[in-house]
């Protein structure tokens, strides 16, 4: 699929940096469409950007407002060097849109890191949040402790992403910017990052030529190195644990799982995890077991589409 089916909005800036986002409204003619219906804004994982929803905004927008934003760092949106990237910055950074160009109740729908940056929007705009969508959400526990550093890069990337950068992690590998930019280059060759895809995809049909240059052409951009530097030598998603985040929610939550994902560390134990510390926090919450990987949204988006709709309208 090469088409979105949304539009791109307005220019729109944060902390003066340009920001990408895509938008997609009901034509008025679907028999389901109701104005009081909450808007959704989905929020993309590492390395990944608004068309990674390619497949979600045109069902999702039958029936409800949508919005996909490209997070400072990734896709079309600005790459300063100058910022300190984690979860904090994407944190405000989604909050800041829903309050400036949505302004209305807000389903926020994250995969990944933007699974975190979701989940913390939710807890903080308190009202103005209707619900949050977790797909393979990264994140910590306040009772979490570091495991031992595996040695090779792959195994130390899915322990980066399962972990929700988890503080310490590939600092010291990560050392020198010549090694740096070697492992840089070699990561967006289209057939890395194809090959890397199908680690994460279980079934990888979906892991065409359009989602690879998807991936692959921002990482052309002009300070898109000096963001892959910044990511990975960050001291953590510098932003609350999952727990105490739960507590602050005030939204209803449905926690998608792809439940092969090769990314998270103890998968099994991470889902439990969640699902527990949420019912914790008296939150309204739902979760579903996917056959898929990391990425379900994209992999199975049929059925993740169904799932969602079904919950929206309860």
């Amino acid at each position: 699929m090469t088409d979105l089916a949304a539009k791109p909005n307005e220019p729109w800036s944060y902390l003066g940096h340009k920001v990408f986002s895509v938008s997609s409204s009901p034509s008025g003619q679907v028999s389901d469409v109701n104005q009081n219906n909450p808007v959704v804004l989905l929020v993309h994982g590492f390395g990944a950007s608004t068309e990674h929803w390619r497949h979600n905004i045109p069902v999702l927008s039958r029936s409800h407002e949508v919005h996909a934003i490209d997070l400072l760092g990734f896709g079309r949106s600005a790459k300063p060097s100058e910022l300190e990237y984690g979860g904090e910055l994407w944190k405000e950074q989604v909050v800041a849109y829903v309050k400036e160009r949505i302004g209305k109740p807000t389903v926020i729908v994250g995969n990944s890191l933007g699974g975190y940056a979701a989940l913390a929007a939710g807890a903080a705009l308190e009202s103005k949040s209707a619900g949050v969508v977790l797909l393979n959400a990264a994140g910590y526990f306040s009772d979490e402790t570091l495991v031992k550093q595996p040695t090779d890069f792959f195994s130390r990337l899915r322990q980066f992403i399962g972990l929700g950068l988890s503080r310490d992690l590939l600092i010291k590998w990560f050392l020198y910017p010549l090694m740096q930019r070697l492992i840089f280059e070699n990561l967006r060759r289209p057939n890395v990052i194809r090959n890397t895809l199908k680690q994460v995809y279980i079934d990888p049909t979906n892991v065409d030529d359009y989602l690879i240059e998807s991936i692959r052409r921002p990482s052309l951009d002009p300070g898109a190195f000096q963001v892959f530097r910044k990511v990975f030598q960050a001291r953590g998603l510098k932003g609350k644990p999952i727990d105490e985040l739960f507590n602050e929610l005030e939204a209803p939550l449905l926690l998608l799982w792809g439940d092969s994902d090769p990314w998270l560390r103890n998968a099994k134990a991470k889902q439990e995890k969640f699902l527990l510390f949420a019912r914790e926090a008296s939150l309204e919450v739902k979760e579903v077991l996917l056959r898929a990987g990391h990425c379900p949204h994209d992999e199975i988006p049929d059925r993740v589409n169904e799932e969602m709709l079904a919950w929206l309208k309860g």
